[in-house]
């Protein structure tokens, strides 16, 4: 199905963005990435006000509630990301499938199969078997996994809002008033807190350029799938992840981590059930 692979685009997309975002971070700080990663990719998006102009306003309050709990997940994966190995932040990513899944099931009222079950199972027991082992996990402080898994729970929550949205407006229309509430956001953030800002560095980070040009292939095509009626939030959760092993193996080949065997097995049996929860 059409919606299958416009979800697994973006999956793939997600897992090469997050090396992109460690490469940006290490040029400029967490809040120059983000503000001028989604000042970018809204101007990319721009070329669409004018259908953008045409949505319902009584929309637009949810609209900026989902830009706003993604404003706060970004700013928590952007730390995480900036600090552990990028191996590792792949794979506690894999978490947001237990929360989409359990948001899909209470709120969504989707059906699961004893196949869902059993591969939610999986995934639990590979997160799992990832926080027994013993080594680099344990050199991440608490404090940047905990923003790693609040950051998937937010975008669980994110994902939720996504397909109730599309039910009322395009996609076109969500990306551009989402970019606009993020960007608007990163700019109070910076006006209240003060932060100082290097814009001339930050427009030569070429990494945030890119960052924003895959941001917008990607969302797009996610959107695209959730405004198709026969797409389920909890198998679109499930085919997400597939951009983790991209992280894992640019921890290998990139950072030369360390333990990627064994985070490789962690995410086979995540990924194992992955499989098992689709089919």
């Amino acid at each position: 199905m059409s919606w299958i692979l416009l979800v697994l685009v973006y999956g793939l997309l997600k897992g090469a963005r997050e090396i992109v975002k460690k490469k940006s971070l290490e040029r400029s700080s967490v809040i120059e990435v983000l503000f001028f990663y989604t000042l970018f990719a809204f101007l990319l998006v721009v070329p669409d006000v004018k259908n953008a102009m045409c949505v319902d306003v009584t929309m637009l309050p949810w609209v900026a509630v989902k830009s706003f709990v993604i404003f706060v997940a970004w700013i928590l994966s952007f730390k995480a990301i900036k600090k552990m190995p990028i191996s590792l932040y792949g794979i506690l990513d894999l978490s947001r499938v237990l929360f989409a899944t359990i948001l899909g099931i209470v709120v969504m009222k989707e059906e699961t199969s004893p196949g869902q079950l059993t591969g939610l199972v999986l995934v639990a027991a590979g997160l799992l078997m990832l926080k027994k082992k013993k080594g680099e996990p344990e050199k991440v402080e608490r404090r940047i996994v905990l923003f790693a898994l609040l950051s998937c729970m937010l975008n669980a929550v994110s994902g939720l809002f996504d397909k109730i949205l599309t039910k009322s407006i395009t996609s076109a229309q969500l990306q551009f008033w989402y970019m606009l509430f993020l960007v608007l956001f990163y700019l109070l953030y910076l006006i209240f807190d003060r932060t100082k800002v290097d814009i001339k560095k930050s427009v030569k980070n070429y990494w945030i350029w890119i960052l924003a040009i895959m941001f917008v292939i990607a969302d797009r095509a996610l959107f695209v799938a959730n405004s198709m009626p026969e797409s389920k939030i909890t198998i679109m959760t499930l085919i997400k992840q597939s951009g983790c092993l991209v992280t894992i193996l640019a921890g290998k080949f990139i950072y030369k981590e360390k333990t990627i065997g064994y985070k490789l097995l962690c995410a086979a049996v995540i990924v194992i059930g992955i499989v098992v929860a689709v089919l």
